[in-house]
């Protein structure tokens, strides 16, 4: 009885001393972000997401196991700036667990007929390429370059200046009624408040001119339009000093048969220069297309004419 009684003991302080250990090791990892005068959590800084993980997983891909990088070499990207490079995972979509969004039929219909059309009006291209805007959230989700933010906060709102299109996100955090549903904008009304250290911000008053995603990288999803009935749910919690953890889920019932997510790191590089985006002096994408839908129906309309004669 002594000599079980003594097993016990020791075995019972031993698993005292590995949860202590463990606790320990746990409290060591924490990390507290500073504050700003105001007494907001401090995310300010310039951070990028040059990201090579796939939008979505493949059809039929097992289930993503947290907590696993299948590749951390990701394949290089175009870009006009040296730049960290996150982990690739295996999709940015985490949730449904299979990876993959989940589009009503008639979403990917519309799609694939505003792709098709392309050359004959401009409204059938995405607002990215016609330089009104890359959305948000699709302005969150990494493009082959451009991919960085400056936040900056000052008291009542949380400002992001975004590389791509040069655009300025600015984001009330007090309180404030919104401005009503009568009044419907490209990017939505954002609102946002503090969650302990994670800011949450919630945009709704969207109008349905937009796309929820508009860089060829997130695969089948640039070009899928949005409704009047989108709301997006964003999270921005510091990790540590150099990591912001992204995450999104969207929610269109006249889109999508259910709610999805999107997770992505952000990293800090006060180093990275952002340029001006001159996205009108460069664009040639749109032009081209157009001019192209001209031609073609100059050589129809040329056709039909000498068919008639």
């Amino acid at each position: 009885m002594n000599a079980s009684w003594r097993r016990w003991q020791r075995v019972a302080l031993a698993a005292v001393a590995l949860a202590w250990c463990t606790t320990s090791s746990l409290e060591a990892q924490k990390w507290t972000p500073g504050r700003t005068p105001d007494g907001q959590p401090d995310i300010q800084g310039i951070w990028i997401n040059f990201d090579s993980t796939p939008f979505e997983a493949a059809v039929g891909a097992p289930a993503p196991t947290p907590g696993t990088n299948p590749s951390i070499n990701p394949a290089p990207e175009f870009a006009d700036h040296t730049h960290k490079v996150s982990q690739r995972r295996t999709a940015m979509v985490v949730d449904p667990p299979d990876g993959r969004v989940p589009v009503m039929k008639w979403a990917e219909d519309e799609r694939d007929y505003h792709l098709a059309h392309i050359p004959d009006a401009p409204e059938h291209e995405t607002p990215w390429v016609r330089c009104i805007t890359r959305g948000y959230p699709a302005g969150m989700f990494p493009a082959g370059y451009n991919n960085a933010y400056q936040i900056m906060q000052i008291p009542g709102y949380v400002v992001m200046v975004f590389e791509m299109i040069h655009e300025t996100r600015i984001i009330p955090i007090d309180g404030r009624a919104k401005l009503g549903a009568g009044i419907r904008q490209w990017n939505g009304e954002p609102r946002g408040h503090w969650e302990g250290n994670t800011l949450v911000v919630e945009s709704t008053n969207y109008n349905s001119k937009g796309s929820i995603a508009t860089s060829a990288a997130t695969g089948r999803i640039r070009g899928i339009p949005q409704s009047e009935a989108l709301t997006v749910v964003e999270r921005f919690t510091r990790t540590d000093e150099n990591t912001i953890d992204y995450s999104v889920t969207i929610t269109d019932p006249k889109v999508y048969s259910k709610p999805w997510t999107v997770k992505l790191p952000l990293n800090r590089d006060d180093t990275y220069e952002m340029f001006e985006y001159s996205c009108h002096e460069g664009n040639y994408a749109m032009p081209n297309a157009l001019s192209f839908g001209r031609k073609r129906d100059a050589e129809a309309a040329g056709k039909a004419s000498s068919s008639n004669q």
